[in-house]
């Protein structure tokens, strides 16, 4: 691995709060050389060996990120992040080593927010790992932890009322969402894709530009995962909600 690899020209900067991250691998070696260049950055990490020892993991609790390999012994990262979406919102971050385009279709629909491909870059993985936080704690502008007395007049559709689409109700200020009045629990950044959506609504809007603004790429990066996403996304909101555009992209439908 390559400490000093640079993304887009910029090297990663060392974290400077002691995250927290779980990862899940069970091959001796590359589970060292990824916790050792966690903590060269600043994360502190936990580690465990199978799928089973990795829910047992995450249920202590604790954890800022989990970082999940796919092929895994006792329980499978697939199957894994499936346990762990049915309690948690945490952000994930899948691992693969072929890269398997089934490996991260299945991961992704399971509800994991991004992937690696092994053996990992530890810049191109810290980046990713960074978006991810960013995803995590993200506020809109106008937002109450954002907002400030001289802080200028906030940009349409962050008000205090909860955007509307149909019986999709989006609050931007509270970061909820709801279905015919149900709450909706949202990953990351499932929240995020669905905040761009609604800034707005009616607007096609590319791959490319998702990858960029709700996944933070300073690169080129797979638009499955944009895809997928979406894919997701539709499941919980209404699969009428978001349209199509074959050839351009995705559009919020605004009525």
């Amino acid at each position: 691995m390559n400490e000093g690899a640079q993304v887009s020209g910029v090297s990663e900067p060392r974290v400077p709060d002691p995250l927290h991250v779980l990862l899940v691998e069970d091959d001796d070696a590359i589970r060292r050389s990824v916790q050792l260049a966690l903590e060269r950055y600043g994360y502190r990490v936990t580690v465990a060996a199978d799928g089973l020892g990795g829910l047992e993991a995450f249920r202590d609790g604790g954890h800022d990120l989990l970082i999940l390999d796919v092929m895994l012994p006792e329980l499978d990262g697939i199957g894994l992040c499936c346990r762990i979406r049915e309690q948690s919102q945490v952000p994930v971050l899948m691992m693969s080593a072929r890269g398997d385009a089934l490996d991260v279709v299945a991961g992704l629909e399971a509800g994991a927010d991004d992937y690696v491909v092994k053996p990992v870059d530890t810049a191109i993985m810290v980046a990713r790992i960074r978006a991810l936080l960013r995803r995590a704690t993200f506020q809109p502008p106008g937002s109450p932890t954002t907002a400030t007395a001289t802080a200028p007049a906030q940009p349409p559709g962050h008000g205090d009322k909860p955007l509307v689409f149909g019986d999709l109700s989006v609050d931007t200020r509270g970061m909820e969402v709801r279905r015919a009045g149900e709450l909706i629990p949202l990953t990351p950044t499932e929240l995020r894709l669905l905040l761009e959506f609604a800034a707005s609504p009616g607007v096609v809007l590319d791959r490319r530009k998702l990858l960029r603004d709700v996944w933070d790429y300073g690169w080129e990066g797979d638009t499955r995962v944009v895809d997928l996403c979406v894919l997701r996304l539709r499941k919980k909101i209404g699969g009428g909600r978001i349209e199509t555009v074959r050839g351009f992209g995705y559009k919020l439908v605004r009525g």
